[in-house]
């Protein structure tokens, strides 16, 4: 295929050493979500120390809470993010072999659960702790794209979760089984690189909004603001990538060669599609809730 771009050799493992008879590897992806992580969680102290911002001159939590929320908000990224890739997208080969479950390094991890996960253990520890819900939801809306950012540049340089076959100049022709699923093209297949697109919609261009909004517009000020634009932002992100993006292999078949979820006389939606619409829908009643009550801690 002409104007098609090489996948640039690139290792997923940054370095690797052997320690007792063990193999022990540094890879992108946990890079990134460690970054991720330390950038999101800066962005939010930053924005505590800041009172300012806040409704009444006052932040719903101090700095120092914020790394024992980080803790719970992990664990909800991991368990959430295993489960939710479990139930969404392949609980009978799982349910055939319940222990492979555990086994996260084999890959398979779902941003929908993931999401549940958080706001479960997000949840519970505001509860816990008595915080307002809303304005600290707002908190962690501000912290959270430099990680989707990162990570979905690890997916990149792993060559993985790819897009559908394409001719435009800038497809990416990915090693190993992206080559599948191309039966109509003779040579390369090139590729949408849809990992790209999603770090740039979901990271880059959300954490700019949100931060214009946050500093510039006092988001702060109206509880669930940003996290409503958050939410509906990353849905509208994810539903207009899925477009190009290549669905799981287990949704493709012979008469269903789009791999969609749900269809209706070859029209319809993927998976990724259907759990984005009540990311969106919840996230466009926070924000006309938050612009229509008084600025008030929720």
């Amino acid at each position: 295929m002409t104007g098609a771009l090489p996948f640039p050799d690139i290792s997923p493992e940054i370095f690797s050493i052997s320690l007792f008879g063990m193999e022990l590897a540094l890879r992108w992806y946990a890079l990134a979500y460690i970054v991720g992580i330390i950038i999101g969680w800066r962005l939010v102290v930053m924005a505590l120390k800041a009172p300012r911002l806040w409704p009444n001159q006052t932040p719903p939590l101090s700095p120092g809470q914020t790394e024992d929320m980080l803790t719970w908000i992990i664990l909800g990224v991991l368990l959430g993010g295993r489960i939710g890739y479990v139930l969404f997208y392949q609980p009978g080969t799982y349910l055939s072999d319940p222990l492979s479950i555990i086994a996260i390094w084999e890959g398979g991890m779902s941003f929908h659960g993931g999401m549940l996960g958080v706001i479960l253990a997000f949840w519970l520890y505001t509860r816990r702790h008595k915080l307002p819900l809303l304005t600290t939801a707002d908190a962690v809306a501000i912290g959270t794209p430099p990680g989707l950012l990162l990570g979905r540049m690890a997916n990149f340089i792993n060559a993985e979760l790819w897009g559908r076959p394409t001719e435009l100049p800038w497809g990416v022709v990915f090693p190993g089984q992206a080559a599948q699923y191309c039966p109509d093209i003779v040579g390369a297949c090139a590729r949408h690189p849809s990992q790209l697109y999603e770090a740039f919609l979901e990271g880059f261009v959300l954490l700019v909004v949100l931060l214009w909004m946050a500093w510039r517009r006092d988001g702060f000020k109206k509880p669930g603001l940003l996290t409503g634009v958050f939410l509906a932002g990353y849905g509208i992100s994810r539903f207009l990538v899925e477009f190009v993006r290549q669905p799981d292999a287990q949704f493709i078949s012979e008469g269903n060669p789009l791999g969609l979820a749900w269809h209706i006389g070859g029209y319809g939606l993927t998976m990724g599609q259907i759990l984005s619409l009540p990311m969106i829908l919840l996230g466009l009643w926070l924000i006309t809730r938050a612009r229509r009550r008084v600025a008030a801690p929720a």
